[in-house]
């Protein structure tokens, strides 16, 4: 039997709609898909606003490295050293109460009504308590991840370890997930059976969906680039990126 680990469902991460998840590898696997993450937290008692900033963050687990994409993860973020959330983290003695949001969008759907357009979407929300790494192993550890989730097998391929001055520079923010939820809509149009059975409307009304998904071009080198030929690894990465995107999008036109 398959044991399937969800996260815990709790008033503020329970979705009302449907199309949701709280399974773990669902969820992780967006956050780790997805290029860009969205990180919020109130920065002070006095200030009303809440904070929203782009942050590059990754899955992983420290104390459990051999961890799959299933089971219970951290959240790193990579930030600079002197930034707004890192010091309100540090201020925190429990750790900052902050939510980490992915979304990506995998086609637009194109219905007989405007009301029934949409997306084919995957997003994971996370919450949860966020702490600066402190110990310099457990920051590398967290670099390197992040690294090769931008470009797999980077990390290897650049002067590693960093020095201390870009040890000293860079802050490392570790999210333990109280809770976490997703929603993942796939599919084709679904118009309702009063504009169905309107000729004047089915026959003149394109439907269907247009598949979406970010793509990577060829890499273009540097001025100061001296290697000659595009590594094995970048190609790799490149071409798998490309084709597990665009496989992703493609299959989530088919209904569930």
């Amino acid at each position: 039997m398959v044991r399937t680990l969800e996260y815990p469902k709790k008033p503020q991460n329970t979705v009302k709609r449907y199309n949701r998840t709280y399974d773990l590898g669902a969820i992780h696997s967006i956050i780790n898909t997805t290029s860009v993450l969205h990180v919020s937290f109130a920065p002070s008692a006095d200030d009303p606003f809440p904070a929203i900033l782009p942050m590059i963050g990754v899955m992983g687990s420290y104390e459990y490295p051999s961890s799959g994409i299933d089971e219970p993860l951290d959240c790193y973020l990579h930030g600079y050293v002197s930034s707004r959330i890192m010091r309100v983290a540090r201020e925190s003695e429990k750790g900052l109460a902050l939510c980490v949001a992915a979304t990506k969008v995998d086609g637009i759907v194109l219905s007989l009504t405007p009301n029934s357009h949409s997306y084919n979407y995957r997003s994971a929300v996370l919450q949860g308590y966020a702490k600066p790494v402190e110990k310099d192993d457990e920051k590398v550890y967290a670099m390197q991840l992040i690294t090769n989730k931008v470009v797999s097998g980077r990390w290897d391929n650049t002067r590693v370890p960093p020095d201390n001055v870009e040890m000293t520079s860079t802050t490392i923010l570790k999210v333990k997930i109280e809770t976490g939820s997703g929603k993942i809509r796939q599919g084709e149009p679904h118009d309702e059976a009063k504009d169905l059975n309107r000729d004047e409307v089915t026959e003149r009304v394109w439907t269907g969906v247009v598949p979406v998904y970010e793509a990577l071009e060829a890499p273009v080198p540097n001025a100061t680039n001296k290697v000659k030929e595009v590594p094995a690894y970048l190609e790799s990465h490149v071409s798998q990126t490309n084709n597990g995107n665009r496989e992703a999008a493609l299959n989530a036109v088919k209904e569930p």
